[in-house]
């Protein structure tokens, strides 16, 4: 090992990829939780350390220079590696007390978790559960989250996944859908129904017509990529909208219709990375979360056993 080649700053060095994937000062300042005056420096002693520039102002922007663009992939790899260091770590400490990151869909986050953090504080009270609510993969090799709940098997061989079997899932209405369309006995009674979009319109017809539902794009009269504005404008009788038996129940407004006829079937996995194998507070949290989401997923309540083919009330 070279030791004397290796003269630079690592603050400055993370300074530097900052703005080089920001794309500017500030917003690099904002992401390391810098002021934009500290920022500025440390770039500017890694430019004077180097002995090159950089970066270039082309009006209010900042410009890679060519020694910048040559130098990002080496330190992109650096920046992995620190990352890596970080993560090992924190799998060695044996403390049941800290923060563990679990990152679900917007549904999960709402409507299941909380009754999981609720459990932890009584068991783990030391153990501070944050919840990243969203419906794209977070990165957990970045430590985006400590734990995921996915709907997809992982193919990253450095992370652990373990299946918790399936979900099923159909369509829901309101009572006032129900009683104005109904009844909804067969597939064929949902011809004139309007129904919520969740996502792509085209991926969420073709998904319904696979399945033989006598739906057009014409049947589509709202829509959203968000699955709780989704199934909030069902909750407001604008129409049929799609979600999971357990979490479709819990809002308690809403009946399963076509059940026997129409569902969704979708895997679950935890994940988590490779390097917090040992940590024992994530272990905990990892291990008590499997626990609790397979007891979710059999508890099915008993609505369901007679909603498949609601009616009009009378």
């Amino acid at each position: 090992m070279n030791w004397s080649a290796i003269d630079f700053d690592w603050n400055q060095v993370r300074a530097f990829l900052a703005t080089l994937e920001e794309g500017s000062l500030s917003a690099a300042a904002r992401a390391l939780g810098l002021t934009q005056p500290t920022l500025g420096r440390q770039v500017t002693a890694l430019e004077a350390e180097l002995g090159i520039t950089l970066f270039e102002r082309a009006g209010r922007q900042l410009v890679p220079t060519p020694a910048a663009l040559e130098m990002a992939e080496h330190v992109r790899q650096m920046a992995e590696a620190a990352t890596k260091m970080s993560l090992v770590a924190s799998g060695q400490s044996q403390s049941v007390e800290g923060r563990v990151k679990i990152t679900a869909t917007e549904m999960y986050s709402v409507f299941v978790l909380p009754e999981f953090v609720a459990e932890m504080q009584v068991s783990h009270p030391g153990i501070l559960i944050e919840i990243v609510s969203t419906n794209s993969l977070s990165n957990l090799r970045q430590r985006e989250a400590d734990i995921a709940i996915r709907n997809a098997e992982p193919t990253d061989l450095d992370l652990i996944a373990k299946s918790l079997g399936g979900e099923t899932g159909g369509m829901f209405a309101t009572q006032a859908v129900i009683d104005r369309y109904g009844p909804f006995n067969s597939l064929s009674d949902l011809k004139d129904v309007p129904f919520v979009g969740f996502g792509a319109n085209s991926e969420f017809l073709e998904a319904l017509q696979k399945r033989q539902v006598p739906i057009t794009e014409s049947n589509i009269v709202a829509g959203s990529e968000s699955h709780l504005v989704h199934w909030e404008m069902a909750r407001q009788g604008l129409g049929l909208a799609v979600n999971g038996w357990k979490v479709g129940l819990k809002t308690g407004d809403m009946i399963p219709v076509c059940r026997d006829a129409l569902t969704f079937d979708f895997p679950v996995w935890l994940v988590a990375p490779q390097e917090l194998r040992t940590s024992r507070r994530v272990r905990i949290v990892f291990d008590a979360l499997d626990e609790f989401l397979r007891k979710f997923a059999h508890d099915i309540p008993g609505p369901l056993n007679n909603s498949h083919s609601a009616t009009k009330s009378a």
